[in-house]
């Protein structure tokens, strides 16, 4: 059915704080928002009843692994549809197939695998591949295993970028390491989002990397030097850039409620993007699992190596919507670095808003922020 009527919503728009609407839905396309229904049209149409719950925008996840025991590395087409179920089912109606450091013919299985699925997704709709390394510095791997790290390698990732036919939308290096700053130029000229992160940089190799191209931080704070009052590093040089953008695992555990708070004083809404870094755990809870070559033990829903190196999370996007609020962000922003934010970075032009024009990419939320329902391209998935 091609018209869709949506009443009894409360609309989250960019300068909506969630005022009761009725959405007109057709063919996948948001045609107008109304105040109230005058009259109903003729013609076959389905009227939906959202019950008085929240109506967000579809949730864009730039950075996530695996969920409900899926690691996409594993290079199968099941894992990567089980992931775009579990993305759909926790509000998220597009996301990035994020790598983690591996062999280049294990990456290359992967990058197959989605071109196999993309276009056939059973839930939430692939926007392209973030590979999160190889070049990265060992001395910031985080739960990186170190095996896999190595400098950049033009010719490699000339390999990686072919075969993956224009899906790379987003790389993760050190830039520096040997090499990183001709990797910048490559990537720059492919107009992929150069991020930074799994770096020893300091301010000064920081802002340089900026100024020649790179602009987004991959799980800011998280796999970097730290700030020091002598030595500022990476986070300082990307916080007075302001075409630089941040990730933010907001689990209560990556990040202190204070700093989540600092970085949307320091970057706003259109510069901060909520991200789930989540591994095969999102889903199932607490266990044992092996991701990225690592045994990795979750205990309260926190994930960690055997040594107790943070290891990627388990939250879900609509559970770090509902934590990014309780830090104190306004619902307008938080649902704004979960959807138009990721969908401005990544060009995704008709996503991340409730607009007239825009695709009929909605999620229904309840007072707890659970997801009473996913709609993509107007259809419930």
């Amino acid at each position: 059915m091609s018209l869709k009527i949506l009443h009894n919503v409360n609309v989250i728009q960019e300068d909506n704080p969630g005022l009761s609407a009725i959405l007109w839905i057709r063919d996948g396309i948001i045609e107008k928002i109304e105040s109230g229904l005058s009259s109903l049209p003729e013609g076959e149409y389905e009227l939906m009843d959202g019950q008085g719950h929240l109506l967000i925008p579809g949730m864009i996840d730039v950075h996530i692994h695996g969920a409900n025991g899926f690691d996409m590395m594993d290079g199968s087409e099941t894992s990567i549809q089980e992931v775009s179920r579990a993305c759909a089912e926790t509000g998220c109606t597009s996301f990035l197939v994020t790598s983690v450091s591996s062999t280049i013919e294990e990456l290359l299985t992967m990058i197959r695998s989605v071109k196999r699925v993309i276009g056939h997704e059973v839930g939430a709709k692939i926007a392209g591949l973030h590979l999160e390394g190889p070049y990265l510095n060992p001395k910031r791997k985080g739960m990186q295993n170190e095996r896999f790290l190595r400098h950049p390698n033009l010719t490699e990732m000339k390999e990686i970028f072919n075969e993956a036919d224009g899906l790379i939308k987003m790389v993760t290096i050190a830039p520096e390491l040997p090499g990183g700053m001709e990797l910048i130029s490559f990537l720059k000229e492919m107009g992929v989002v150069i991020a930074v992160a799994h770096s020893d940089a300091t301010y000064e190799e920081a802002k340089q990397a900026f100024e020649a191209g790179a602009s987004h931080v991959t799980h800011c704070f998280n796999g970097m030097r730290p700030i020091h009052h002598r030595d500022p590093g990476l986070v300082v040089a990307a916080f007075e850039e302001e075409h630089v953008s941040l990730q933010a695992i907001v689990d209560g555990i990556h990040l202190h409620p204070a700093i989540v708070r600092m970085m949307h004083r320091l970057k706003g809404p259109d510069g901060m993007v909520l991200i789930t870094d989540a591994l095969q755990a999102m889903g199932l809870g607490d266990g044992n699992y092996m991701f990225g070559g690592h045994h990795v033990t979750v205990s309260e829903g926190v994930a960690r190596l055997e040594d107790g190196t943070l290891a990627s999370s388990t939250v879900t996007m609509n559970e770090a919507l509902r934590l990014t609020i309780e830090t104190g962000i306004s619902l307008i922003d938080a649902v704004k670095m979960a959807s138009r934010s990721p969908a401005r970075i990544l060009g995704l032009d008709n996503k991340g808003r409730i607009s007239r024009g825009f695709d009929a990419d909605l999620v229904l939320l309840d007072e707890q922020f659970q997801v009473q329902w996913t709609m993509i391209k107007g259809y419930i998935v």
